[in-house]
Formats: C-alpha cells, sequence, structure tokens
C-alpha cells in the first residue's frame, strides 16, 4: 500500500530518505520498552544510562531499517530502475521503485538483497558481544540489534507478498511460469494467506494466552500485509487494462492556450469557468510553458492581480513530453513518479520540429481504465 512521503531528512547515494510520522510512533514506543526492559535487566546502571541506551538501541535500529532498504535501492539501479525515494514508516520501511523488473532474475536479486543485509547486520552485532558483555552498553546494545535483525531478516522471507520473502516466490513462479501478471496473482494468493494467519495467530495469542499487546501487533501487521497484496493484484489489473493502449488513443485533441501576459487573476476565472486545470501559455503561437492549478495556488491570493502567468508557468524546458505511440502504462508509471496530473503530446516534423498534438491526463487514462473494466465485466457475464 502506498506511503506518504512525510518529512525528508536528507539524501543517502542521491536517494531522497524520508521519516513517516508513523515512525515517530513506534520510535517512542520502542525508546520507552528498552529502556524499562534495561531497567529490569541492569539495576546497576543509572537511569540516564538506561535512557540512553534505549534511544541509541532506537536509533540504530531505524538504522538497520534504512540499510535494508538501501540494499534493495542499491540493487535496484545497478539493474537501471530508478529509486524515487525511501520511507521510514511504522512497519519499517519502503523502498519506492521507478518502476518494476523487467526479468525474473532482476526481481529475485533486488528483494534477496534485503534479507541478506540484515543477516550481515545481525552478524556484525553478534560479534561485538565476542569482546563486550551483556552487563555493559555496548553489549546490551549489540544483543538487541542482532536479534531485531535477524527476525527482521526472517520475517521479511515469509513468502506474503509483498514482503521480500513473497517477491522472491514472485520471482521464481515468473521465472517458471513466464508470465509476470499471473506470476504476482500466484504471489498475492499467498500473501493473503500468510497475512489472514498473521491475524487469526494474533488474535490467538491474546485471548487464550493473554498476551494482547502482542497479539494486537501481529493482527495489525496482518492487516497491513492483506491490505498491500490486494493492492499489488489491483496493479496487475491495472496493467492487463492498459495493455496494448498507447498514447494517442486517450489523448484530447483539444488544446488550451493561454498568453503569457494573462494575470493569475483573469487565470484563475478561465480556470472556474471552464473547469480546465492545465494550459499551455504560448506568444505569437510560440510554447513558452505551462501552466496548471498547482502553479495557481503556489502564489497568494491578495497577489493573483499583480503577476501574470508567465511569473509561475513551468518553463519549456521542463514540460515532460509524451509521445503519440508511448504504451499508456508506461505513460501513466512516468505521470505517478514525476507527481504530475497532465503532459502535453508532441510528435516530430521533419522541418519545424516538436508540434503538440494533444494533452494526456491521469483522469482521462482513469476513464479509460473504468470503461475497459465494465465493458470487460459486461462481456465476461454474456
Amino acid at each position: 500500500m502506498p506511503i506518504s512521503p512525510g518529512l525528508r531528512i536528507g539524501r543517502i547515494l542521491g536517494i531522497p530518505i524520508y521519516v513517516h510520522p508513523s515512525w515517530m510512533i513506534i520510535f517512542v514506543l520502542i525508546t520507552m520498552s528498552l529502556a524499562m526492559q534495561f531497567t529490569q535487566e541492569h539495576p546497576q546502571w543509572t537511569s540516564v544510562q538506561h535512557w540512553s541506551v534505549g534511544v541509541a538501541t532506537s536509533l540504530l535500529f531505524f538504522a538497520s531499517v534504512l540499510f535494508h532498504e538501501l540494499s534493495h535501492s542499491v540493487v535496484a539501479r545497478f539493474y537501471k530502475i530508478r529509486v524515487i525515494s525511501i520511507t521510514l514508516f511504522v512497519f519499517g520501511g519502503v523502498a519506492r521503485l521507478g518502476r518494476e523488473p523487467s526479468k525474473p532474475i532482476q526481481e529475485f536479486n533486488i528483494a534477496i538483497a534485503g534479507p541478506i543485509a540484515s543477516l550481515v547486520l545481525a552478524l556484525g552485532f553478534y560479534s561485538l558481544t565476542l569482546f563486550f558483555p551483556y552487563a555493559q552498553m555496548v553489549g546490551a546494545l549489540a544483543v538487541w540489534l542482532g536479534q531485531t535483525n535477524a527476525a527482521l531478516a526472517l520475517f521479511n522471507l515469509l513468502p506474503g507478498f509483498p514482503l521480500d520473502g513473497g517477491r522472491v516466490f514472485r520471482a521464481i513462479v515468473w521465472g517458471v511460469t513466464k508470465d509476470f501478471a499471473r506470476a504476482t496473482k500466484i504471489a498475492g494468493t499467498s500473501g493473503k494467506v500468510v497475512a489472514y494467519g498473521m491475524i487469526v495467530f494474533g488474535a490467538w495469542l491474546g485471548m487464550t494466552k493473554g498476551q494482547w499487546t502482542s497479539g494486537l501487533w501481529l493482527a495489525f501487521i496482518g492487516w497491513f500485509l492483506l491490505n498491500a497484496a490486494q493492492e499489488s493484484v489491483a496493479q496487475v489489473a491495472i496493467r492487463e487494462t492498459l495493455s496494448g493502449l498507447h498514447a494517442a488513443d486517450v489523448m484530447s485533441h483539444e488544446i488550451p492556450t493561454v498568453p503569457r501576459n494573462m494575470s493569475l487573476e483573469e487565470y484563475g476565472h478561465e480556470v472556474t469557468r471552464t473547469g480546465r486545470r492545465c494550459h499551455l501559455v504560448t506568444t505569437d503561437d510560440r510554447l513558452m510553458g505551462m501552466m496548471n492549478v498547482n502553479a495557481l495556488n503556489s502564489v497568494a491570493r491578495n497577489d493573483w492581480g499583480n503577476m501574470s502567468v508567465q511569473a509561475v508557468m513551468i518553463p519549456r524546458d521542463k514540460i515532460l513530453w509524451a509521445r503519440p505511440e508511448e504504451p499508456l502504462l508506461g505513460l501513466l508509471e512516468r505521470l505517478v513518479s514525476a507527481d504530475v496530473n497532465q503532459m502535453p503530446v508532441v510528435t516530430d516534423t521533419e522541418n519545424d520540429g516538436a508540434h503538440i498534438i494533444g494533452m494526456i491526463t491521469r483522469d482521462s487514462i482513469l476513464r479509460v481504465m473504468q470503461a475497459r473494466s465494465e465493458v470487460g465485466s459486461l462481456t465476461s457475464t454474456r
């Protein structure tokens, strides 16, 4: 399931790193739990030591999760797959890739890299325990992180899509069947079985063993995986729905334009009058840029009368283009990846260069998906 980026905290290897607000919840809970655990197991430590080791262990745990996701990202980039971002959230982390792997071996290697990285960390922290006993702060920290990273690796190897193990399972099925869609559906079903199993086991822990905290947490993770597995299967349905379609099949031939000297106040009226959220900016029939509602709303309402469209438009050299022959699925992925709602469709001529022949929007693609889905449903009932 998609995770909103949250707060950006920096870049590693050129990849933006985000912290989701839910991360703060689990960070506080883990820190408090560790501080209480260390208080009971190490009464000789001071209160400052208990909390210091608790905070340090929590930070290193999330650094371990980040290392796990970076391992996925490094392998993905080896296969020329763009990594859009990494987000730390309540259940760990997620690396957002620009596209799916094109071969089963790519899927397998990208997926297995995470658990391998966690096992390497587990061994590294275990090696520290050989030099620092558990009674010392470094030793206590190393024991917890070693066990947790080992558990993280083993948990992610469960064949529950979209866990790493589920992706490894999909890669294997994909390699055997040579059918990505079928492999995803099979892995998605496996993911649902694992998710339901976690929910049932969590409920059993709570009701029969009285372990309500562990049971509820396990059931909550199962519910999250269930939703993620269902969404992954739905994404395959989208691929099948858009298969064979190109930008030219969906684009609108109406190309709304506005002059560059139009005030933002006038542009606002044009948007509300026509309902169009995107316009190309022209002067003397030459393309200057693109204007949309997002650019309009980036300016304070009181300044609309004093500023022109040219001042806030997207310049021509920064506009994303689509070609009429571009597959619609790849185009939709580009729209989502770039977080834009529309693109001009251009074609080349021998003498005059690129010419705009239409506009394509996310809404137009969604309408086609809905129509195709409805027609498919009607056809299947006959």
